[in-house]
């Protein structure tokens, strides 16, 4: 339909101090085939806020070109963008530049592998504690 747009994610969080969010590490964004064929006209971006305490962190992820260089997209007018916590952290591909992003306080690029590591499994959904039990794999640090 006309005016639509893919939001990759649309996290949302209502009190800071609730402990939830996306992150999303070392996988691969590519457009599906109708997709890649819409000849662009579709805008696909890495997410947009729910509510107003959304966070997510996109890290050593490839990004193909079908990523808008704005890379988020606002959801209702100015709500959450000063409160929400977006991040990149060494991502890849033509989508990844982060040159022409959003300017919204509440987006941040993590310049530092000390600081992406607070995303990982291991600390970030506390995974060593409980992960080993289901028998899933995982990494639970930087990849």
């Amino acid at each position: 339909m006309s005016g639509q747009f893919n939001a990759i994610t649309a996290q949302g969080r209502t009190d800071p101090n609730q402990n939830t969010g996306t992150s999303i590490q070392n996988c691969t964004i590519r457009a599906a085939d109708d997709l890649a064929s819409s000849n662009s006209t579709t805008q696909t971006y890495l997410g947009r806020p729910w509510k107003v305490y959304s966070t997510t962190v996109y890290m050593r992820t490839f990004m193909d070109s079908l990523i808008n260089p704005a890379g988020w997209m606002a959801w209702n007018g100015s709500v959450g963008l000063s409160t929400l916590y977006y991040a990149e952290y060494n991502n890849t591909g033509p989508g990844s530049n982060t040159t022409n992003r959003v300017t919204w306080s509440g987006y941040h690029v993590i310049q530092n592998a000390t600081d992406a590591a607070n995303f990982t499994v291991a600390n970030f959904l506390l995974g060593d504690d409980w992960l080993p039990q289901t028998g899933v794999p995982y990494t639970g640090g930087l990849m």
